[in-house]
C-alpha cells in the first residue's frame, strides 16, 4: 500500500472511530491526549504523511482499537486472531457455531468464499448424511448442524455468491468405501449422496466450484476464507479466527495452492462423482 493510500485509510478509519464513540471531536481528542487542532490536522487530508507512531499508538490504546485496523492493515478492530469456542458461538443450542457462521457468510456476501471442509461440503450434504455424522451429539447440537447446512445450501444458490471448495480425493474415496466417520452408513445413502453432489455441482457451476487434490501431495486443515474480511480455522471444538489482512491473504494463497495442484478440476467434479456412485455396492 502506498504512503498516500495508507494516510487516506488512516483518516477514514479515524473518522469512523470518532463517529462510533459518539464523542465530540474535542472530547475524543481529550481522551486520546491530543490537542483539538492536532486532531483537525489528522482529519483534514491536507498532508499525505501519517502522524507519529506514538500518536497512532495512543489513539489506538485510549479508544480500544488495534493499530493495524487504524492503518487499514486489518478488517477488524480487535486483535488479529481470536479463539472462538463453539459453545460461546451458539449458547442457545449448546453446539455448532450456527449464528456466528451465518453472520460471517453474510459479511462475505458478494466476495469469494474459499472453503476446505472437515468432511463433505456442508452445502451438498443430504439430511441423512448430516444425521449420521451428528448422531452422537446432543439433539440440540445435531439440529443446529442440520440448520446450518441448510442455510449454507441456500447461501450457495444466492445471486452474487462465489464459492470455491477444496477436498482431498482420499476423503471422497473414504466416503465411497464407507470408511472413517462413515463406517456403517448404508450403501444406498452413500450412493444417493454421491449422485446428489454430482447433480448440485453441475447445477451450481461456475459460481460453486469444487476441486479435489491429492492428500499425499498437499495438506490442509479445515478452514474458510470469508472474502477479505476474515478467515477461520476449525479445530474441532473451536475456531481460530483471523482478521488481519496479512493472515487472510496468507490463507487465501494456501487455498490457491490447493487449487493449482488439484487432480480433479471443478468442471470435472460432477462426472467424477457420478462414476464413483456407480461403484458403491
Amino acid at each position: 500500500m502506498r504512503k498516500r493510500d495508507t494516510a487516506e485509510e488512516f483518516r477514514q478509519r479515524l473518522s469512523e472511530l470518532i463517529a462510533r464513540t459518539g464523542l465530540s471531536r474535542a472530547a475524543f481528542a481529550k481522551k486520546a491526549d491530543l490537542d483539538r487542532s492536532t486532531l483537525s490536522q489528522l482529519l483534514s487530508g491536507a498532508s499525505v504523511r501519517l502522524p507519529r507512531a506514538e500518536t497512532i499508538a495512543r489513539i489506538a490504546a485510549r479508544h480500544n482499537v488495534s493499530i493495524d485496523w487504524l492503518l487499514g492493515l486489518s478488517q477488524h478492530d480487535q486483535i488479529a486472531a481470536d479463539i472462538v469456542p463453539e459453545r460461546q458461538v451458539d449458547p442457545d443450542a449448546d453446539g455448532p457455531p450456527h449464528e456466528r457462521l451465518r453472520r460471517w457468510h453474510e459479511e462475505a456476501y458478494g466476495y469469494k468464499v474459499r472453503y476446505v471442509p472437515a468432511t463433505l461440503p456442508d452445502q451438498l450434504k443430504l439430511p441423512a448424511v448430516i444425521a449420521w455424522e451428528t448422531r452422537r451429539l446432543p439433539p440440540a447440537s445435531a439440529e443446529a448442524w442440520a440448520a446450518a447446512a441448510q442455510e449454507q445450501a441456500a447461501y450457495a444458490r444466492r445471486p452474487e455468491t462465489e464459492i470455491e471448495v477444496c477436498s482431498t480425493v482420499q476423503s471422497i474415496d473414504a466416503f465411497v468405501g464407507g470408511e472413517g466417520v462413515w463406517r456403517g452408513l448404508a450403501t444406498e445413502i452413500r450412493r444417493e449422496q454421491l449422485t446428489h453432489m454430482a447433480t448440485l455441482v453441475d447445477e451450481l457451476y461456475p459460481t460453486y466450484r469444487w476441486f479435489l487434490f491429492d492428500g499425499r501431495e498437499r495438506g490442509s486443515v479445515p478452514l474458510t476464507v470469508f472474502g477479505p474480511r476474515r478467515a477461520a480455522l476449525y479445530v474441532g471444538e473451536m475456531f481460530f479466527v483471523f482478521t488481519s489482512t496479512e493472515h487472510i491473504r496468507a490463507l487465501a494463497r494456501h487455498f490457491d495452492g490447493l487449487i493449482r495442484d488439484a487432480r480433479i478440476q471443478a468442471h470435472e467434479c460432477g462426472d467424477f462423482l457420478r462414476a464413483l456412485a456407480a461403484k458403491v455396492v
